[in-house]
C-alpha cells in the first residue's frame, strides 16, 4: 500500500448512542503511513469516532452504527467480516496505560503467545525488538521478569504500546494516549508516533492542538458530532478554510 493510499476509509458513517445521534454522515479517507490527529471540543464525538474504526463498541446494547468502515478495503461493519483479524491490525493505547499484573516481558509476549508463538527464543526476538522500538529496553533489560506495575506511569505507556504492536498491528489508535503522563514523558511518546509512521498508520485523539501540530501530518476537526474541516496540518491549524474551525484554533497556535 502506497503512502498516500487511504489505509481506513469512512463511508456515510453515523453512530448512535443510546438514542442520541453521535455522529452523523461522516465521510473521510484517512492515508497509510502517517499521523492523523483527531480534534474537537470535549463531547463533540472525537472518542466515538476513534472507536468505531476496530469496533470497540460492539459490547454496548445502545449502540447503533450505519455506514461503512473500510480497513484495507474490507468493510468492517459487514456482517460477514471476522472481527478478530481485523482488530489484530489495530493497536490502542488508551488515556492511561493497563499493563497487565505480570512481569514486563510477559506484558509484551502476551498478544504473540495468544496468536500462537511458543517458543522462547521467538518471543525474545519479539519482546526485545518492539521494547527498543518505543525506547524502553534499555530502561528496563535487566529487570524483564519484575512487574510491570513496578514502572513509571510514562514507562508503562510505552510499555503498553510494546505490547500492542508485538501483535504485528498495522494501525495504531491513540486515545488522548498522553493526557496522564509528565511533560518528559509526553514528548517521549509524541517522538515514538512520528518515528513509528514509517511503519504504521497512527490516528490520535487529542484535546492539545500543539501536540496535534508537534505530531501530525493530517487532522481531523469535528464539531458537534460532523466533520468541519480535514486537510494538511499545516493548513487546517494556520490558514483554515472554515469559519468554526478559524474560531476554534483561535489563540491556540502562534
Amino acid at each position: 500500500m502506497t503512502k498516500d493510499k487511504a489505509h481506513i476509509s469512512v463511508q456515510d458513517l453515523n453512530v448512535h448512542i443510546g438514542g442520541n445521534h453521535i455522529l452523523k454522515d461522516l465521510n473521510i479517507d484517512i492515508p497509510n503511513k502517517s499521523v492523523t490527529s483527531i480534534i474537537g471540543p470535549s463531547g463533540c464525538g472525537k472518542t466515538t469516532l476513534l472507536k468505531t474504526f476496530n469496533r470497540l463498541h460492539d459490547t454496548a446494547a445502545d449502540v447503533k452504527v450505519t455506514g461503512k468502515v473500510l480497513v484495507d478495503g474490507e468493510d468492517i461493519y459487514d456482517p460477514n467480516t471476522e472481527i478478530t483479524h481485523i482488530r489484530k491490525k489495530m493497536g490502542l493505547l488508551s488515556q492511561r496505560p493497563y499493563p497487565l499484573p505480570m512481569s514486563i516481558y510477559d506484558n509484551v509476549a502476551y498478544g504473540p503467545r495468544i496468536h500462537g508463538t511458543r517458543k522462547r527464543q521467538d518471543l525474545d526476538i519479539i519482546v526485545e525488538k518492539q521494547l527498543k522500538a518505543t525506547a524502553l529496553w534499555n530502561e528496563v533489560k535487566d529487570r524483564l521478569h519484575s512487574s510491570a506495575t513496578r514502572l513509571s506511569i510514562g514507562q508503562q505507556q510505552r510499555l503498553c504500546l510494546a505490547r500492542g504492536l508485538a501483535v504485528g498491528p498495522e494501525i495504531i489508535l491513540g486515545d488522548e494516549s498522553t493526557s496522564a503522563l509528565d511533560p518528559v514523558s509526553t514528548s517521549i511518546i509524541e517522538d515514538l508516533f512520528v518515528k513509528l509512521k514509517q511503519d504504521y498508520s497512527i490516528v490520535l485523539v487529542t484535546h492539545i492542538l500543539r501536540q496535534a501540530a508537534r505530531v501530525s501530518d493530517y487532522i481531523i476537526f469535528v464539531y458537534e458530532g460532523r466533520i468541519v474541516e480535514y486537510g494538511k496540518t499545516e493548513q487546517v491549524l494556520r490558514d483554515p478554510r472554515e469559519e468554526l474551525t478559524k474560531e476554534y484554533v483561535k489563540g491556540y497556535i502562534v
